[in-house]
């Protein structure tokens, strides 16, 4: 009988038997080749919900995924067997946002493991055909779940609009600073100054790009000698990561939030923000990116398989879940294979 990972409540994760529903029109069915647990994920976990995407009721987190198509697509020529990834953002497609190009801020959408849509932590799961992203020949399934958080660092470093040789200090080194530190070097970004509590997520910030790694905004303003930097990306998961980000930018600098706070709370002295005079933005998901979220892993200018740390089945998944919350030494990416542990069919 299939499988899933069930998450019930805060740091209740569970494996079970579950009933494939039927497909609706429209429709294809994937068997699960492998899928990301994402810092949206955990705090799904951690906290039971994130603002309104509350869970009420048990449900199958996994939006990060790639799946083997199980029939022919002859509108995409894609044939049985084909390796894909999914876009898991289901717009409406009619609201204002959606009609000048905002489908990552529809408030109407449908989105792939976030409550109350089941996502693919299962070991086969229904998808729309218009949310099917073809991939390259070549492409594992480690590559097709890394374009989604991929994905969100590319349009996290379009808002930031970083200028050639543009001083950038990058706050948090999980999944998405690192893939946001890729982005921003592929984009003629200048002196990167990353900022990461654990020890191994610093060394691999300095790995892939990286100019200097230290443990807190005390680096920031020694490297900087006091001024801050003119760019600031937040990603942690941190309350305190909008506070850090003010206080590693400089006068009129630009700073753009990517994490989410454990407990959906920010904490703030107002005052550094205000005096200043900072711009300041919000990233969401991602608009459309998929296409230079493949090319960049198909050129070789993003390593995403660098950060995959583990790679467990379903059943170890709840580990893995308890694991990441606790903040585990070593531990950067875990990607949850639900039909086997293997990077090809």
């Amino acid at each position: 009988m299939p499988q899933a990972l069930y998450l019930r409540a805060a740091h209740d994760a569970r494996v079970a038997p579950f009933n494939l529903r039927e497909g609706r029109p429209g429709e294809t069915l994937l068997d699960v080749a492998a899928v990301g647990l994402c810092g949206s994920d955990l705090h799904y976990y951690k906290d039971g919900g994130i603002g309104s995407a509350q869970i009420r009721e048990p449900f199958i987190p996994g939006h990060e995924f790639g799946g083997w198509l199980t029939e022919d697509i002859a509108e995409l020529n894609l044939r049985r067997g084909a390796l894909v990834a999914v876009d898991p953002n289901k717009a409406c497609g009619h609201c204002p946002w959606c009609q000048e190009g905002h489908a990552n801020l529809c408030p109407n959408v449908e989105f792939i493991g976030a409550p109350p849509f089941d996502g693919a932590m299962a070991n086969r799961i229904w998808v729309p055909r218009g949310q099917i992203v073809p991939l390259p020949p070549e492409f594992t399934p480690l590559d097709a779940v890394m374009l989604e958080p991929l994905g969100v660092a590319i349009h996290a470093v379009d808002l930031a609009k970083p200028r050639l040789l543009e001083r950038v200090a990058l706050l948090g080194c999980g999944p998405i600073g690192l893939l946001i530190l890729q982005v921003l070097k592929a984009a003629g970004a200048g002196e990167v100054l990353a900022i990461d509590p654990q020890e191994h997520r610093r060394a691999m910030a300095t790995r892939l790009g990286a100019d200097r790694a230290g443990d807190s905004v005390a680096d920031i303003q020694a490297w900087t000698e006091g001024e801050g930097a003119p760019l600031v990306i937040e990603a942690t998961n941190n309350p305190l990561g909008f506070r850090d980000a003010v206080l590693s930018a400089r006068i009129g600098g630009r700073v753009v939030l990517v994490g989410i706070p454990d407990g959906d709370t920010y904490t703030l002295p107002a005052a550094d923000a205000r005096r200043r005079a900072l711009k300041i933005k919000f990233s969401r998901r991602m608009g459309e990116v998929y296409p230079r979220a493949i090319a960049l892993v198909a050129a070789g200018k993003v390593d995403v398989a660098a950060l995959v740390t583990h790679r467990v089945g379903l059943e170890e998944a709840p580990e893995a879940f308890r694991r990441h919350a606790a903040d585990a030494p070593g531990l950067i990416k875990t990607l949850i294979y639900p039909n086997g542990v293997a990077d090809a069919r």
